[in-house]
């Protein structure tokens, strides 16, 4: 046993060994380690993403087990907790990577100088981005606005180190401490709810799992990713985001797996949605109200709807427009939804429910496994036309048309809606014109297309008047 003070680890969203700064330096240490995660909202899964975070981590636990190690865990706030966890402990040093959200970029501050003033050294690294938020700027040293750009300057820097392996050699504390402040959890007992227990068998877990899934990606399907990807039937996605979101695999260590085997159009562009989910983050750091407020502030007087029962159908899966109910099913089911559907389903509830976009933020932030607090209302805002680089609020998608073009023969349709699953390919878009209708139970269409579009586009121009009213008295 080493006579060496311990010095904590505090695993965040970084559940991972290998490509971890944090740990590796810790290792690098020579001092025993403690390693830590902290529940600050409790153990119980009330979100989709909680419920995925609870599986990572009790993998993570899994692999430090194996180890000779083991992954105490805390539910309390960190910011009151870890420098009592510290005190107790005898730690001298405590590593973590950083947060870039505005809640835990705040947490982390504080907890610096509180550690800081106790004598306790405080190592943060970076570790879940290509490029920290405020780090690519352009030629005036101000953040991009528009992705093209900003992924273009990005790339031309791409010289991204190769990733850390998982480090040797790992020495673990004992923690005698932890007992006696009776706040440690297990997660492997904690009770799930019914919908959580219904997602386990869409989904494997841990880090083993998540570079697996890029392997088979990259040996399979990234070679024709750029003609499949929007076609939600076919297996063509990378399936990595659940991972991405907490840290079971690392941008870098996806972009030097994608660029050892194909530097061609297809690697380019998956490696071009890498770049996506920087340019949300650098979003976000800019603007912490990302996904409160309209970053064009010109649609703060658009006339949304409220509509308690359009919005509930719209969740449940029950617009009557099959690719839409399709999208809203599979996401209840499994916490995730292709990204075209995802365009689709988000571009409905907004233009032809015209229902604010938070109210989809806020659904997407409750179901989603994937959940990212800068990418999910950047492409609401996205979606909705009132952000950056967004698509035009006029640019309304047919759901009708995409899913006779994405889904032409019904398959995922049929997947996600059974009752539909009689139908033939042509009749399974428009279920209301089909001789089998009623014996489905299918619900006729909340909302026609072409009257949707109507409305759409008369709320759209009495925000322009309103606005430019406002602009000139």
């Amino acid at each position: 046993m080493s006579a060496h003070p311990p010095v904590l680890v505090w695993f965040r969203d970084d559940l991972r060994l290998a490509d971890n700064l944090a740990l590796t330096n810790a290792v690098r240490s020579g001092q025993p380690l403690l390693c830590v995660f902290v529940c600050e909202a409790g153990p119980a899964c009330t979100t989709a993403l909680d419920w995925w975070r609870t599986q990572s981590v009790q993998a993570l636990a899994h692999a430090l087990r194996a180890r000779g190690g083991q992954l105490h865990v805390f539910a309390a706030q960190a910011e009151a907790f870890l420098p009592e966890l510290v005190r107790n402990s005898g730690c001298t040093q405590v590593f973590w990577n950083r947060r870039y959200d505005p809640s835990g970029k705040a947490t982390d501050t504080r907890l610096k100088a509180r550690l800081r003033q106790m004598g306790v050294e405080v190592h943060s690294t970076p570790g879940n981005l290509l490029h920290e938020p405020w780090t690519v700027r352009n030629r005036a040293g101000q953040p991009f606005q528009v992705f093209g750009p900003v992924w273009r300057a990005a790339s031309a820097a791409a010289h991204y180190p190769a990733p850390l392996p998982a480090p040797a050699g790992m020495e673990f504390a004992p923690c005698a401490a932890f007992a006696a402040m009776r706040v440690g959890v297990d997660l492997a007992v904690e009770t799930l709810p019914g919908w959580a227990v219904a997602m386990q068998p869409h989904h494997v877990f841990g880090e083993q799992d998540a570079h697996a899934r890029l392997h088979d990606f990259v040996a399979h399907a990234l070679q024709t990713y750029a003609q499949d990807r929007d076609f939600p039937h076919r297996d063509a996605t990378s399936e990595l985001s659940p991972f991405l979101r907490t840290g079971q695999v690392t941008p870098a260590q996806i972009w030097h797996a994608v660029a050892a085997v194909d530097a061609r159009s297809d690697g380019v562009k998956f490696l071009a949605e890498i770049g996506w989910r920087e340019f949300a983050w650098s979003l976000l750091w800019e603007h912490p109200d990302l996904g409160t407020r309209n970053l064009k502030p010109e649609f703060d007087t658009m006339p949304w709807r409220v509509d308690p029962k359009g919005l509930a159908r719209w969740k449940k899966g029950r617009t009557g427009y099959p690719l839409v109910d399709a999208g809203m099913r599979q996401l209840w089911r499994t916490g995730l939804m292709h990204n075209r559907v995802r365009m689709v389903v988000a571009s409905f509830l907004v233009k032809h429910l015209l229902i604010d976009w938070r109210e989809g933020e806020r659904w997407f932030a409750h179901t989603l496994v994937d959940y990212d607090p800068a990418s999910n209302p950047m492409n609401w805002q996205w979606n909705a036309g009132t952000g950056v680089e967004s698509a035009p609020f006029f640019r309304i998608m047919n759901p009708v048309l995409q899913s006779q073009k994405f889904d032409p023969d019904g398959a995922y349709i049929r997947t996600w809606v059974p009752e539909l699953a009689g139908l033939s390919g042509a009749d399974i878009h428009t279920p209301w014109q089909a001789s089998l209708l009623q014996p489905t139970g299918y619900p006729s269409p909340i909302v026609e297309h072409t009257v949707a579009r109507v409305r759409a586009l008369a709320a759209w121009k009495a925000r322009r008047a309103d606005a430019t009213g406002a602009a000139n008295p």
